[in-house]
């Protein structure tokens, strides 16, 4: 039935509608419902709406074939202006939902920058000779950057080090 309210497009309105609800589940402008209130009802609009939208997120994140997506589009005469700009933004609507979801999480590793130091002295021993790791780390949280910057001696990289490659473990052992 949604797929039915397609055919009330042009060619030419259906790609442009196609393209802004793509926008808008990449965080951009989405549709405005004022450009189709002479094709649809408003109640139509939001099931057509919701219908484009989830067919592109599970066509990009499920990593569907075109003919899973042709399936799927079989009441319409648009199936072809839906599947090249699928084809189209395909790369662009899986990293939009790679953002939404890692950004599940508080917080958000978005970069980082190491250094290696040698401590040659203290102010307690003349000649140290300890190597040290500078771990810089920008932690997005709640919208708001953050830098978090730490000091490692050998043994404490190698602990950090062990603790990763048991997360990504049990990461793994979860998909």
């Amino acid at each position: 039935m949604t797929a039915l309210l397609l055919n009330k497009l042009s060619d030419t309105e259906c790609r442009k509608l196609c393209h802004a609800v793509v926008d808008g589940v990449c965080g951009r402008k989405q549709p405005q419902r004022e450009d189709y209130s002479a094709i649809c009802s408003l109640d139509e609009w939001l099931d057509l709406n919701k219908f484009l939208s989830r067919l592109f997120c599970l066509a990009a994140g499920g990593h569907s074939s075109d003919e899973e997506v042709l399936a799927a589009l079989s009441e319409t005469k648009h199936k072809d202006i839906l599947l090249s700009v699928l084809k189209a933004r395909r790369q662009e609507l899986t990293h939009a939902l790679l953002d939404k979801t890692t950004s599940i999480s508080s917080a958000v590793l978005t970069d980082f920058d190491w250094q290696l130091k040698l401590a040659l002295s203290s102010d307690k021993i003349s000649s140290l000779q300890t190597p040290l790791l500078s771990l810089s780390l920008d932690v997005r949280e709640k919208g708001v950057l953050r830098p978090v910057t730490m000091e490692m001696t050998r043994e404490e990289l190698n602990t950090l080090i062990t603790s990763l490659e048991a997360a990504n473990k049990v990461v793994l052992q979860l998909k």
